[in-house]
């Protein structure tokens, strides 16, 4: 079930895929850079192997029931598969079915994935991705949207999908030189690429987390750069800003006077927030340590936000594989940019958002959200609901906001979770805002 509430009447030759030899389609535009695939040496590989085969769990009683964090019994059947089953090969030749680039870009080398539009008219969109996040988490999402004749869809609502992967949090490597980076410094990177890099004139830009205030950023400094935006959450672009920006809660008091259902309910959000954000802002390179030499408590840290973000009902299998959840850690670790990732939290708070215009809404382009009811705030229960509080709310006032959709089903990795829900929101976003 859903709501909606819409205001708006080495190099190599890039793979073929479905639906570029139709001839009914315009011919993809000359890209101006030449390819280059994924690929991991064989020696970073056998070391990560190596690690995981001298992994020395810690002792967990009791923890079964994931009460304490992530269970040692879990992570060593999944450590064992990482040694003895996965297959990064098989993971990085799909990947490599996409174009892959690395340019500079002010001085900082991005990487990014290019899906070429199938239609008459595909207007370029950058997708942002968040934490714990990598670029392919979009990977759901890429061909609907740059084809959608080949899925049954209509070819006018092609977009050229350009997915880059934030600096510092897997390809091409660990961020230097840019010890400050954050979300609104890479908003201005993003344009750069778009504009002057690629040679887009406008273009599109959707977001999810940390991907979110990207590309909010985007839209409320270069808003007249864009068709519009669709993000994965509300949040003001002063989220960071202040000296307890870390409490998710914004000290939101608990009473023994409250509804049983709304103090379970912010505790529950507490407990899922909690030390991800206090870490991260106030130590995570003391952290950064251990998970930059072990892989196992890499992947544990990952994976209790991806247990604990997701709508899985208690069964992490129902959204991710043992592959998919070992893919997305090998690219963290692949890579050696855990510590640069999570800089970004820190950086947003000491490099705090300012405005750029005085004009409101903040954000000026036009917007479209998508919000699930797994994360509901409290004393919210529908999709009904959910667009009504966004809508009547606060929040909504930093935005041009076109369309509002809510849906039951999927949680914070929205776009991996619930593509079909991510894909038709953000076609309904743009579909009379195209040239």
């Amino acid at each position: 079930m859903s709501a909606n509430l819409a205001r708006h009447g080495h190099a190599q030759p890039p793979l073929l895929l479905p639906g570029e030899e139709n001839p009914a389609m315009t011919t993809p535009r000359a890209f101006p850079l030449e390819p280059r695939p994924i690929q991991v040496s064989d020696e970073v590989l056998a070391d990560l192997r190596a690690r995981l085969a001298r992994t020395r769990p810690p002792v967990d009683e009791g923890n079964d029931d994931w009460s304490y964090g992530v269970p040692a019994g879990y992570l060593r059947g999944l450590v064992d598969y990482w040694h003895d089953g996965y297959d990064w090969r098989t993971a990085e030749a799909a990947i490599n079915g996409y174009e892959h680039y690395v340019v500079p870009v002010d001085g900082i080398p991005v990487h990014f994935l290019r899906r070429p539009g199938r239609g008459p008219r595909p207007i370029p969109l950058i997708l942002t991705h968040g934490w714990p996040w990598t670029f392919w988490h979009w990977s759901k999402v890429i061909d609907p949207l740059a084809d959608p004749a080949a899925f049954g869809g209509d070819p006018a609502d092609a977009f050229e999908v350009i997915v880059p992967s934030l600096p510092g949090f897997g390809f091409p490597g660990p961020l230097t030189g840019f010890p400050d980076v954050n979300f609104w410094k890479v908003a201005d990177l993003w344009h750069t690429l778009m504009t002057d890099t690629l040679g887009y004139e406008k273009y599109a830009a959707g977001g999810c987390d940390i991907g979110a205030l990207v590309t909010s950023q985007l839209g409320h400094k270069y808003a007249d750069a864009l068709y519009g935006i669709h993000i994965g959450s509300g949040l003001p672009l002063d989220f960071f800003t202040g000296p307890r920006a870390w409490d998710f809660a914004r000290g939101r008091p608990l009473s023994d006077d409250q509804p049983a259902a709304i103090r379970a309910r912010i505790i529950e959000q507490d407990r899922r927030w909690a030390s991800h954000l206090t870490v991260h802002m106030l130590d995570g390179a003391t952290l950064a340590h251990g998970l930059a030499d072990s892989p196992a408590g890499l992947l544990a840290w990952l994976l209790e936000r991806w247990n604990a973000w997701s709508d899985n009902g208690g069964d992490l299998a129902s959204v991710f594989t043992k592959d998919d959840l070992l893919t997305h850690a090998t690219i963290y670790w692949v890579t050696g940019a855990i510590a640069t990732s999570m800089r970004y939290y820190a950086n947003a708070n000491r490099y705090p958002w300012t405005p750029s215009h005085g004009r409101t809404p903040v954000v000026q382009a036009p917007t479209g959200l998508t919000f699930v009811t797994y994360e509901n705030p409290p004393g919210i229960h529908t999709t009904d609901e959910r667009v009504a509080a966004f809508t009547s709310g606060p929040q909504a006032t930093w935005f041009h906001h076109v369309n509002v959709s809510a849906h039951d089903h999927g949680g914070h990795f929205i776009p991996w979770e619930n593509p079909a829900a991510w894909i038709t929101d953000l076609r309904r976003t743009f579909h009379t805002r195209r040239p």
